[in-house]
């Protein structure tokens, strides 16, 4: 994986490998590396389907620089002289794109290194991805290259297109027009990138550089982040990822976008749900992969989204638009139905509708026929489409115009921008189009707050729509669903910004280790080690007859629960080894008898005891656990506990380390978090004591090192002032801490 620490047992020599790769793959560099303005194509003919997209692609973004055209059999191809190899050039060559096979790239490598060629594009496969060989094979190639000063994107790679620099070193289809605009973006896949091309084009969305980074050997998706964030003529990442295989400089890379102001939008695929130690604890099952990577973009104020047709829509949202600072909508329409579905739509996104105010209402009311009502959202109704037009405006731009100056409003989303496909043969209807656009680009740039144009559907954008509309920088958002899911996006965005995690944790566990072997503790250990490290636990004593039980009641005070201590059995009421509400000696004999009968009759099982514990009763239940994330490391969930843990699906997490502070956050972010704060007269929880137990928690789980596989309290038990673990669970494994971690 790329900017990975090399496994234990590899050569010390590899690390100096990765610190010149570090010291090559630089911002500054990589804005040469993007902006190439001579190519050399090796391994290029006519033939070379790939050579082919990359002449075309060339030409879609009207590049002029020179090409030079490599191949051992050919005098020339698309018009230019072909050298045998990249020696005989004789010309400065910023940029090389290498169609050669797997087996030719280490000689055109030394080849480039001769001629003092410092970049290049590897498109050749048969690297890291297919296997252990590919993986020394793509090492070997990094070694090689870091030593002779090149960069290389890729391998496995298709290449990328800038539109400001007007060049496309791009080996795949570029549909036309290619609109230039705000929008970068950096793929971990290839093929996708025709298909987010498509969808730009459609909807006039405007891209300054599309990326494919291939196998990440040297430039990551990190680096990617870094230049996107230093590119002027990107205001918003547009990311696809299938994986983040270094959280620390991913983390970093993150903090600087959202410093610089630059969203990152994320199409993050891959939902299967790990679920470590999930058979042990109840954490695991709530916990998963993907609610973990869900935390951790959350925490970095990177915008998840689930489709490419969201990823874009945002993007172009947040690159072409001003970001609301409220969510207090203004809506101005043409259609009631349209009311409805923004109504609803918006509600989803914790948007609000607020009624305008008295002097908005005022001015709008003379505009509108008189079966309408200026209230918000507002309908103008078709009336104004179906009537002749007696000026640049009608009643919807006069509408707009009004609502804008409304004190009570964050910002309007405006459904009036409705341009054909074609030009109007009419001169006169054709100009009256154009200056009423200009009117609204000028009335959206003196608002005092942001206006979102949007369109109904998300339909394409014809020819005459998007000269006009890009002649005055006016962005309309493909649809009231993706739109108004767009404007969600942003708004989080704005309100995350400034609070971003300043770097996340180097995991413990080396990437690839598998958690296996988690051997549950007893819950008497699991209790000593949390007593140890001062986080409150119920009171308790383990027993080994029922005449203990009794007098441990006597001691801890009834009614009691009781349950078998043993490290093999851990879902003790599976098996009838929980007995709960037991306050005279009769029940408490009884109970002890039935508890540890049912302990006894586990095979394998090694028993050591019963523990008494006294009931608790009213207060909030809570589960508060650790589970080891394969990328992240030790992470916590905390939820309502007990029985609804799973079924309730009401957790927040965080990756460890936590503070009291940022474990408050978490609570305030469940649903459940009314019932902490005294919900239908219930006594509030004090949630300063709350919080540093289960920060208490997460430190104690992070104690044990890479021995680490579960740490779960459910239930946290709190009422009042009160806070105090009820049940425990421990499970470790081998220590895999120093096993080839950074």
């Amino acid at each position: 994986m790329p900017n990975q620490s090399p496994a234990a047992g590899t050569d010390p020599g590899a690390v100096s490998v990765r610190d010149q790769v570090r010291s090559l793959v630089t911002p500054a560099r990589l804005a040469e590396f993007f902006a190439p303005q001579s190519l050399a194509l090796v391994g290029a003919s006519e033939a070379s389907g790939w050579a082919r997209f990359i002449a075309l692609a060339s030409s879609a973004v009207d590049y002029t620089g020179p090409v030079y055209p490599v191949h051992p059999k050919i005098d020339s191809a698309f018009g230019h002289k072909a050298f045998r190899n990249v020696r005989d050039i004789g010309e400065p060559v910023d940029l090389a794109f290498l169609l050669a096979p797997t087996h030719a790239v280490e000689g055109v490598i030394d080849d480039m290194a001769a001629s003092g060629i410092r970049n290049a594009i590897v498109l050749a496969a048969g690297y890291r991805e297919v296997g252990p060989d590919g993986r020394a094979l793509e090492q070997k190639l990094i070694a090689q290259c870091a030593a002779a000063g090149i960069v290389i994107l890729g391998p496995n790679c298709l290449g990328f297109l800038n539109t400001h620099a007007k060049t496309a070193p791009f080996g795949l289809g570029v549909p036309l027009p290619l609109t230039a605009g705000p929008v970068g973006v950096a793929l971990q896949s290839g093929a996708l990138a025709t298909v987010v091309l498509q969808y730009a084009k459609a909807h006039a969305i405007g891209v300054s550089s599309l990326t494919t980074v291939g196998n990440e050997a040297m430039i990551t998706i990190e680096d990617m982040i870094e230049y996107l964030v230093e590119d002027d003529n990107t205001k918003v990442i547009a990311l696809f990822l299938e994986e983040i295989s270094d959280p620390v400089t991913f983390g970093h890379a993150a903090a600087r976008a959202d410093a610089a102001g630059k969203p990152i939008v994320a199409l993050k695929v891959g939902s299967s749900e790990a679920g470590q130690a999930a058979a042990l604890a109840h954490t695991g099952s709530v916990a998963g992969d993907d609610a973990v990577v869900n935390s951790v973009l959350a925490q970095l104020n990177i915008l998840r989204v689930n489709s490419i047709e969201e990823l874009l829509n945002t993007a172009a949202l947040l690159g072409y638009d001003r970001v609301p600072a409220g969510r207090r909508m203004g809506v101005i329409t043409a259609s009631g139905g349209a009311c409805d579905i923004i109504a609803d739509r918006s509600s989803e996104q914790d948007i609000t509708i607020p009624p305008f105010a008295q002097q908005t209402a005022d001015a709008i009311t003379p505009h509108l026929p008189s079966f309408a009502t200026a209230h918000n959202p507002l309908d103008v109704t078709g009336v104004g489409l179906a009537g002749a037009r007696t000026g640049t405006l009608t009643a919807i731009d006069y509408a707009l115009d009004a609502a804008v100056d409304d004190p009570g409003l964050d910002f309007v989303l405006f459904s009036g921008v409705n341009i054909p496909d074609a030009r109007p043969p009419d001169d006169e209807l054709a100009k009256v189009m154009e200056d009423r656009l200009e009117w609204l680009s000028q009335r959206m740039d003196s608002s005092p707050i942001p206006v979102i144009p949007v369109g109904s559907t998300s339909v394409d954008t014809g020819p005459w729509a998007r000269e006009l509309l890009g002649k005055h920088h006016v962005h309309v958002l493909g649809g009231l669903d993706f739109g108004i899911k767009a404007l969600g996006n942003a708004i989080l965005w704005q309100e995350r910004r400034g609070h971003v995690r300043q770097s996340l944790p180097q995991p413990k566990i080396p990437h690839g280790v598998v958690l296996e072997g988690a051997q549950a503790w007893s819950e008497a250990q699991g209790r000593d080690l949390l007593t140890q490290a001062g986080v409150p636990v119920v009171p308790g004593e383990v027993v080994a007859s029922a005449a203990e039980a009794v007098a441990a009641a006597q001691r801890v005070g009834t009614p009691v629960a009781m349950k078998i201590v043993s490290a093999q059995i851990t879902h003790k009421s599976d098996i009838g080894g929980v007995a709960l509400g037991l306050s005279s000696e009769a029940e408490i004999t009884a109970a002890y008898e039935k508890v540890r009968a049912a302990g006894d009759s586990v095979a394998g099982a090694t028993v050591d005891g019963v523990l008494v514990t006294p009931m608790r009763g009213g207060g909030v239940e809570l589960l508060a656990g650790v589970t080891v994330d394969p990328t992240f490391g030790p992470t916590l969930a905390v939820g309502l506990g007990g029985v609804w843990v799973e079924i309730m699906q009401d957790t927040s997490l965080r990756v460890l380390p936590v503070d009291a502070a940022e474990v408050r956050k978490m609570l305030e972010e469940l649903r459940g978090f009314p019932l902490l704060r005294g919900a239908r007269g219930s006594q509030a929880a004090n949630l300063d004591a709350l919080s540093d137990a289960i920060a208490g928690i997460g430190e104690t789980a992070l104690s044990l090192g890479g021995a680490l596989r579960a740490f779960e309290v459910n239930p946290l038990w709190v009422n009042g002032d009160q806070v105090e673990a009820l049940d425990v669970l421990v499970a470790t494994g081998p220590d895999v801490e120093t096993n080839g971690a950074e």
